[in-house]
């Protein structure tokens, strides 16, 4: 993931994202990336941080109160981050990433250690973000969540072992659950690599 968003210095071979190399200037006003843990300043009302994040970005200021209002954060706006629950301090980060009206988002672990009806809330707006044409790139080991994507890369160890959708991968594994098909294509890859 921070391959992807160029924080990261690659040992070898090259990331091109939206046709740019990935952490190039032209990138930084089109990908918005949330990290597992909230990147959010705790001694910052709500809206300060994500006014921050818009100035970098080159938003109007106004479109942070847009922008944590579409988060479900209007009525926290004033409060401090650090004050906040944890899936407070979440949408805050969100907010902070999508200021800017990213063409890509990435989201490592967005979801983790959420309540659930703040999950759902959350992927319901991923999907808004989706329909919308931004496309999401996620990184989950929660495989609940994968049933939201149209897209899996399922990796272990460095290795993709499957590039499917959640309907294919269940039908090849003739598994119900995302979590038993994944654990499937694992065992046949260590006994396919054991000979």
């Amino acid at each position: 993931m921070r391959a992807v968003v160029g924080t990261q210095i690659n040992a070898g071979g090259s990331v091109t994202v939206l046709g740019e190399p990935a952490g190039s200037a032209a990138l930084r006003h089109r990908v918005g990336y949330v990290t597992q843990n909230p990147a959010v300043y705790n001694d910052l009302k709500v809206i300060d941080n994500v006014r921050y994040f818009a100035a970098l970005y080159g938003v109007p200021a106004d479109h942070a109160s847009e922008t944590a209002d579409a988060v479900g954060l209007g009525g926290q706006r004033d409060s401090y981050c650090g004050n906040l629950s944890g899936g407070q301090r979440s949408r805050v980060s969100l907010a902070c990433a999508l200021v800017g009206d990213p063409e890509l988002l990435v989201l490592d672990e967005p979801t983790v250690g959420l309540d659930p009806v703040l999950r759902v809330e959350l992927w319901e707006r991923f999907t808004a973000l989706s329909r919308r044409g931004v496309t999401l790139l996620v990184s989950s080991h929660v495989m609940d969540e994968a049933d939201h994507c149209s897209d899996l890369l399922l990796l272990r160890d460095g290795q993709v072992l499957a590039h499917t959708t959640a309907d294919r991968l269940r039908k090849d594994t003739q598994c119900e659950s995302l979590e038993d098909a994944f654990l499937t294509v694992i065992t046949r890859a260590t006994a396919h690599a054991a000979g």
